[in-house]
């Protein structure tokens, strides 16, 4: 009997390659052939590559899965590049250097770390895709690949490799409280536990209005019991939350951000979703009749499940993007 490819834990399969993350870099790199990588801090020989020099080297193959936090996997993706530990090899790192900090041309300024004797064994920096020259919005001209963590730690656009006697947590995991350790396989490393206090949570829920927390990430929250004092929830960020069975018919949720939240069963009729990131919420259960969902993204986003299904009648879903096959043909055969 042959046995095929485990999924994580949490996690669903597809064959896509959905752009989650920023979609462009910084304007520094508007040009691909202006990239330029640095290897610097505590080495013995910094080290400066142009495209040209990096691609005559970067020829080598490398297949694994890509196990992305929002919850979508896709098996035997086969990359082009090199491994960083020979560029490792050439810098020469000090005896104090024990972290690895990856910058990138971002206009929001992305980073991530990695302990030097994890990047050393398991990263690499990558050019092409299944043959092809890596896409813009997946990190081209070069990213940084690292198979045994969830693709977070896989830097797009990578700018400068820093290496550091103390760790300096990433862009996501400090600012959105992801796991720093983010192995897909050892239990729950998807994010950190809650990001507030239980009598925080406590003010949220009775708070006259949001607009103190707009745009401020809250993690983990259990809000099954939430009765919202103003449906204005435009730009809350509720991320991995639990909001099953909530009754919010016609709420303003615009440009929100629910991602891994449960959301089943909830009622969601005419609420307004628009330009929301959506990257792994269930929904299953969920009633979204007319709901507007235009312009959100729904990479990995649960529709139905074993659990049950939503009601989609009416619902708009124009310019949204990333969902996988099975949601897809869900979403496409509900009248």
């Amino acid at each position: 009997m042959t046995i095929g490819p485990t999924l994580p834990p949490g996690q669903i399969e597809t064959k896509r390659f959905p752009i989650v993350g920023e979609r462009s870099p910084s304007h520094e790199l508007s040009d691909p052939q202006r990239w330029r990588l640095e290897i610097v801090g505590l080495v013995h020989h910094p080290i400066s590559l142009d495209l040209d020099t990096f691609l005559t080297r970067a020829d080598r193959e490398l297949v694994f899965d890509i196990h992305c936090v929002t919850s979508w996997t896709r098996f035997g993706a086969r990359w082009t590049g090199l491994p960083l530990r020979d560029l490792l090899a050439e810098a020469k790192p000090l005896e104090d250097a024990r972290f690895v900090s990856f910058e990138a041309y971002s206009e929001r300024g992305h980073h991530t770390s990695l302990p030097l004797s994890l990047a050393r064994d398991d990263c690499w920096l990558v050019h092409a895709f299944e043959g092809a020259p890596l896409e813009v919005g997946h990190g081209g001209p070069v990213r940084v690949v690292t198979p045994s963590r969830y693709f977070y730690k896989s830097l797009k656009w990578v700018k400068r490799i820093a290496l550091l006697a103390e760790d300096r947590p990433g862009w996501w995991e400090a600012g959105s409280f992801y796991h720093n350790n983010a192995d897909p396989w050892a239990g729950d490393e998807r994010f950190t536990s809650g990001s507030i206090r239980p009598d925080q949570v406590a003010r949220f829920v009775a708070a006259p209005n949001y607009d103190k927390y707009r745009g401020r990430v809250m993690m983990g929250l259990d809000l099954r019991a939430w009765v919202p004092s103003s449906l204005d929830l435009r730009r809350l960020y509720l991320k991995n939350c639990d909001l099953r069975g909530v009754s919010l018919p016609g709420a303003d949720m615009r440009e929100s951000n629910l991602s891994l939240s449960d959301l089943r069963g909830a009622d969601l009729r005419r609420a307004n979703l628009a330009g929301s990131d959506l990257e792994g919420v269930n929904f299953a259960g969920a009633d979204l009749s007319e709901a507007d969902l235009s312009g959100s993204a729904l990479s990995a986003t649960r529709f139905v499940d074993g659990s049950g299904a939503a009601h989609l009648e009416g619902a708009i879903f124009e310019d949204s993007f990333g969902l996988v096959e099975e949601q897809e043909e869900f979403v496409g055969r509900t009248p």
